[in-house]
């Protein structure tokens, strides 16, 4: 499978970014710094609100896939989407659990970190083109010699 370029990978996280703001902290809540999402007043709703979040959730996965990130990057992704429905299943607490764990904003980040990664790796440099150099020395041998014996 042939990685994502980087400006695909970088389309990639500003799509994901604008995604977590919204899933995750653009509601400001008045008179706090507390921010919450679509996500957390979706889960209002009792089991299908917290449904809905894991399948919002999901995205995230998906895009990872897109990038070409790990098994084991995308196992982490799916932990913290678990732990967020499941914490998001207890009564009462589960709704302000929603608000604060905010798996989407941690999982875009674990694929940013990722990327960055794999972004600043250079590619190794290419090898030295040594066949090149043997036959250009070779040729230059042969006209060097050819026109001293003409001359």
């Amino acid at each position: 499978m042939q990685k994502p370029s980087e400006a695909r990978q970088r389309a990639i996280l500003a799509r994901l970014d604008k995604f977590s703001r919204f899933t995750d902290s653009n509601i400001a809540i008045p008179f706090t710094n507390v921010r919450i999402g679509a996500e957390a007043v979706i889960g209002l709703l009792p089991v299908v609100g917290d449904a809905v979040g894991l399948v919002l959730a999901g995205y995230v996965l998906v895009e990872a896939q897109r990038a070409g990130a790990t098994k084991a990057l995308k196992m982490r992704m799916l932990r913290n989407m678990g732990i967020d429905f499941l914490g998001g299943l207890l009564p009462v607490v589960g709704d302000a659990f929603d608000a604060v764990y905010k798996a989407n904003t941690r999982n875009t980040r674990l694929l940013r970190n990722y990327l960055e990664k794999e972004l600043a790796i250079e590619p190794p440099p290419p090898p030295f083109p040594w066949r090149t150099v043997i036959g250009l020395s070779v040729l230059f041998a042969v006209v060097t010699g050819g026109l001293t014996l003409l001359f």
